[in-house]
């Protein structure tokens, strides 16, 4: 129960030393430092810079996109807050050009909402996404809130209420002409609202596209996967779950907190991890400052975790890893069934990365079985070769491979939606 408070006590006693680290590394590199000419200042400065790193408090990014290059020309774009709920922002990054250029967000750029996973990191993980995707689409993504930063008046906040969450925004944006990408995590309950929707006879979007996520978690299971299923529900809550503590405005409330994910993450490939701090050191004394940054970059992102919310956090264990209730169709949300095979006028993609060791073979591609309301005419699979869990929406695979498939499966039904 008092493991949060010991991980909060932990940072307030290193963060002196974490501020004397980056001070110092400062010193020992900067051109105007008298420090920085003396013996190994490269060394001392480098080991410096990384006892900081290991040591400080990651704070949440910023999507950071304030342009999207375009034909060998850059055009702004715009971060709004379309909606602000309690524990979730709806974004909309909107495009804008010169009009005589006539490059820029057109009327007929189809619109897309990506639900980002709200699995430990923020959704600015998927800022390579939203950035490609901005060449030709008008963007959406739901930007998930660190539950420790929620009051307890609030309320709590289940599965469910992500579901409702997922149905609200579809509804707002428009659903007749909105395509949908869920990533990881929300490919579960993205499935759920969009059927819950259909089984109501409501208007569901034009397509669903659903990359690397655990629909079915008895394909291929990981060892995320066998660590979920081996222990009881109870071990998770009596263990994992832990009260926010005072210093944050959510105090009190139940929280499977984001340095417990974040230490599950590492611990997947420790080696890798102390191999690339290690690189990172080497960078720094011999000067390659590209290398370095790009370091510096990818941990900012990695290394910034958020709180999940205790009871979403038990809930998606026990539906979604322990007792398979959507692949099984014993599912209900709110006295209402799960049935996927009532989606008949959304066209369904799924991608998964051949060497996924997060969500494994099969497991996103199981969706095709549910989704039997949808032609088969109108469903498409990809499996990216060479392609881990984060290859399938950031870095070169994802723009050079995985988008023009995304983007042409939106363009077909855009132009050629299922109406029946």
């Amino acid at each position: 129960m008092f493991l949060y408070q010991l991980h909060e006590m932990g940072r307030a006693w290193l963060a002196p030393m974490t501020y004397w680290a980056d001070a110092a590394a400062k010193m020992y590199s900067s051109h105007g430092s008298w420090l920085s000419g003396v013996p190994n200042a490269p060394r001392i400065a480098a080991g410096y810079e990384l006892l900081y790193r290991l040591g400080k408090d990651y704070s949440k990014p910023e999507f950071r996109i304030k342009s999207v290059r375009i034909d060998e020309r850059e055009y702004p774009v715009v971060e709004r807050e379309e909606l602000r709920k309690p524990f979730c922002r709806l974004l909309r990054f909107k495009r804008y050009s010169d009009e005589l250029a006539g490059v820029g967000e057109l009327k007929d750029d189809p619109v897309v909402l990506v639900v980002a996973p709200l699995s430990g990191h923020h959704a600015t993980l998927l800022r390579d996404t939203v950035r490609t995707l901005l060449r030709g689409h008008k963007v959406y993504i739901t930007d998930w809130t660190d539950a420790r930063m929620v009051p307890l008046s609030e309320g709590p906040f289940h599965l469910d209420d992500y579901i409702d969450y997922v149905q609200e925004f579809i509804r707002l944006i428009g659903a007749r002409n909105l395509h949908v990408i869920s990533v990881c995590q929300p490919t579960v309950p993205v499935l759920a609202a969009i059927s819950l929707m259909a089984a109501r006879g409501e208007e569901t979007p034009l397509s669903m596209t659903m990359m690397g996520g655990p629909i079915d978690t008895r394909q291929s299971p990981t060892q995320v996967n066998d660590l979920a299923y081996r222990r009881p529900i109870s071990w998770f809550e009596n263990n994992l779950v832990q009260p926010v503590p005072a210093n944050y405005p959510g105090r009190g409330r139940r929280v499977y907190p984001g340095f417990l994910q974040h230490m599950g993450f590492v611990a997947m490939n420790p080696e890798r991890h102390a191999m690339s701090h290690v690189e990172f050191y080497e960078h720094l004394v011999q000067g390659d400052l590209e290398d370095a940054q790009s370091h510096r970059e990818f941990y900012d992102e990695y290394n910034a975790v958020l709180d999940l919310a205790g009871e979403y956090y038990l809930d998606t264990v026990r539906i979604v890893f322990q007792e398979h209730r959507l692949p099984l169709g014993t599912w209900s949300v709110r006295g209402e069934p799960v049935q996927p095979a009532k989606i008949g006028r959304t066209a369904l993609l799924t991608i998964e990365g051949e060497l996924d060791d997060i969500s494994g073979a099969g497991q996103t591609q199981a969706a095709h079985q549910l989704c039997t309301g949808i032609a088969k005419t109108h469903r498409q699979h990809m499996t990216v070769e060479g392609a881990g869990h984060y290859g399938i929406f950031s870095g070169r695979r994802w723009r050079t491979q995985v988008y023009p498939v995304v983007r042409e499966f939106i363009r077909k039904y855009q132009e050629h939606p299922i109406r029946k």
